[in-house]
């Protein structure tokens, strides 16, 4: 995986994806320059969304961009769901899991602009089911909390796997610092 200078992408078993990020009362210059970072890791890893939490920043802030524009939004909520969507999601956080996820086919959602204004959104389809999948983030849930049993058991293998890996580096740079 693809990496931006500061900025790295947050893995299944880092303790940060399950946290409940925080509102942000007070939009800043930081925040604007988090947006475009996130943006920038989110293209260079060929994702289609990503949240704050997944570079490790608990806080309401997330990016899109199917290919249609891309949307820098802050304390994105979802105020209206329509219909039902089943899609396969991938996750940059839980690289080589893809899960069929049951959404909402259109939604209504508000969010602040990286300045601070006031915006609402209507989406639709894949757009719809991608803003839905960044919320998530923000609320510590991730795509395999939608799994079946039997998915569950069928990737339980894989994610094992990039918990170990995660535990491994976490100790490789505890042991650089050493």
């Amino acid at each position: 995986m693809k990496e931006n200078p500061g900025l790295k992408i947050r893995i299944y078993g880092d303790p940060v994806l399950r946290k409940k990020a925080k509102p942000i009362q007070d939009v800043i210059g930081e925040h604007r320059k988090i947006l475009s970072q996130m943006a920038q890791l989110m293209l260079i890893n060929s994702g289609v969304g990503l949240a704050a939490p997944q570079i490790g920043i608990s806080e309401k802030m997330i990016v899109v961009d199917i290919g249609s524009g891309l949307y820098k939004l802050i304390n994105p909520e979802i105020t209206k769901k329509e219909g039902s969507l089943c899609l396969e999601e991938g996750c940059l956080s839980i690289p080589g899991v893809n899960i069929k996820v049951k959404r909402a086919k259109k939604i209504c959602l508000k969010a602040l602009d990286e300045f601070g204004k006031p915006l609402f959104y209507k989406a639709e389809g894949l757009l719809a089911c991608v803003f839905q999948h960044e919320i998530d983030h923000l609320n510590g849930k991730l795509i395999i909390d939608y799994a079946s049993l039997f998915q569950r058991l069928k990737i339980a293998k894989k994610l094992e796997k990039l918990k170990r890996a995660k535990d491994e580096r976490v100790l490789k740079s505890k042991a650089e610092f050493a």
